[in-house]
């Protein structure tokens, strides 16, 4: 269980890096609830969301076959896999038997948890990212540290230094507008190479056989509309019943994302053009799972907006790579468990159960609650810290007396008025480092209520 404290541990030794990542973040939060703030009706507009999605994952089956069948009227080739390792194996076989040596990929977190570039790039097919944050971390070598802002984790300075080591560019100082004009000459070149293209899936529409893809940079449009074979990968749950419900996710995504009105591209596609493939890979991993654990089961409702991670006091203090998980945040920490509970137990306590999450969730998922719902299931699968489950039970030893307890707060206030500040904020106390206690009061509620009232 000490996953998350170690690695948060880590990125908090830079406290300069972590106040940026701090106001970044907080900057896009602030960002939503203006945009929120402009829709007449937003929290019916949430509930609306949260109901369409329940009605779904009521009616799953029914709405995936559905999807098949109309998606295979359009002309696209559906696969179905089981989990990781058939999704890469499909993915890999499809690509096979076209004979791609190059492929171009838009952002999928599906694919990110599946393992799939690595995969391929050991069949000796080339990937590249073509999203400009996960191309930053795909130079990097490393994983994305947020769903929406791979790279939100990295300074442009740093990204000038990546960009001169990989692309040959010239020192920039982290000119933004020079370093992403360098990336889109960079990007450029491999979709006029590529041979394939692989996108995810935002929206699966299951009345018509369609699906929705969104992006900011125009991407995945690039990369389908340069090669003759598309590829999309979607997650079970990604299904919405009818073209109708399209325009109330569209409204929430962007909104909740990004602060924007609606993404830059939101790209339908329904069936090949001639001479080309589409193929869809439905995919559950984990999922099923899932949706049959009553009290979590509405973690599925989630459209990856990343809105709780932006408002997550803990991500924003201990970043997306702490986490473990190809999702942190507190999304992630509630889908991560149900994946392997022994070595994600820490994800759950990674929180201040301060409900935030739940307030900005498009969907209305109550996030805080069912982080609460696993740290009871890992307390009682996996053990409690020795230390806190001492703490517990010293505590309950002094609630459940109340002479104790009162004789507790009058010697607590007299030495909050007597210990000398330097032994609170100091190096010793990391506690203090941020927080400033308020004045102890000169008596407790229980002596108050009891002088005034008898």
């Amino acid at each position: 269980m000490n996953g998350h404290p170690q690695a948060a541990a880590a990125f908090n030794r830079d406290e300069a890096h972590v106040d940026w990542h701090d106001t970044a973040l907080w900057a896009v939060r602030q960002k939503r609830d203006t945009m929120a703030g402009t829709v007449r009706n937003w929290e019916s507009l949430r509930s609306l969301g949260s109901q369409i999605k329940a009605h779904t994952l009521s009616n799953l089956g029914q709405y995936l076959e559905q999807f098949e069948k109309n998606a295979l009227q359009n002309g696209v080739k559906v696969h179905w896999a089981a989990d990781a390792r058939e999704h890469n194996r499909i993915v890999c076989e499809i690509l096979k038997q076209h004979k791609v040596g190059k492929l171009v990929k838009s952002k999928s977190m599906l694919t990110e948890e599946c393992g799939l570039n690595p995969y391929l790039e050991a069949q000796g097919i080339e990937v590249t990212d073509t999203d400009l944050g996960e191309r930053i971390v795909q130079l990097a070598k490393e994983h994305p540290s947020h769903i929406v802002m791979p790279a939100i984790h990295k300074k442009r300075e740093e990204i000038d230094l990546l960009f001169q080591e990989h692309l040959g560019t010239r020192r920039s100082g982290g000119d933004a507008l020079y370093l992403t004009r360098e990336a889109r000459k960079h990007l450029r070149q491999r979709f006029l190479q590529a041979d394939a293209a692989l996108t995810g899936v935002n929206f699966a529409i299951a009345e018509t056989g369609g699906f929705v893809v969104c992006t900011n940079e125009g991407n995945a449009d690039m990369g389908v509309h340069a090669t003759p074979l598309h590829i999309a990968c979607m997650g079970i749950e990604k299904i919405i019943p009818a073209q109708e419900h399209l325009g109330v996710f569209l409204r929430l995504l962007a909104r909740s994302a990004t602060g924007q009105p609606i993404t830059t591209y939101s790209s339908h596609f329904r069936a090949p053009a001639p001479g080309q493939e589409i193929h869809i890979v439905i995919v559950d991993n984990g999922r099923s799972n899932q949706l049959g654990r009553p009290e979590f089961r509405n973690s599925l409702h989630c459209i990856r907006c990343g809105a709780c991670i932006n408002t997550c006091p803990v991500y924003r203090r201990s970043g997306g790579h702490s986490y473990g998980y190809t999702i942190p945040g507190p999304i992630g920490s509630i889908l991560a468990p149900g994946k392997d509970l022994h070595r994600h137990a820490s994800l759950p306590f990674a929180s201040t159960l301060c409900g935030s999450c739940h307030d900005v969730c498009p969907v209305k998922i109550d996030i805080h609650k069912q982080l609460f719902r696993w740290r009871q299931v890992i307390v009682r699968e996996e053990g409690a810290d020795f230390f806190k489950t001492l703490a517990m039970k010293a505590t309950a030893f002094v609630f459940a007396r109340p002479g104790l307890f009162a004789f507790g707060g009058k010697v607590g206030r007299l030495l909050l008025k007597i210990t000398p500040r330097f032994l609170v904020y100091s190096r010793l106390n990391s506690w203090g480092k941020q927080r400033e206690l308020p004045a102890p009061p000169g008596q407790s509620f229980t002596e108050w209520y009891k002088r005034e009232r008898g």
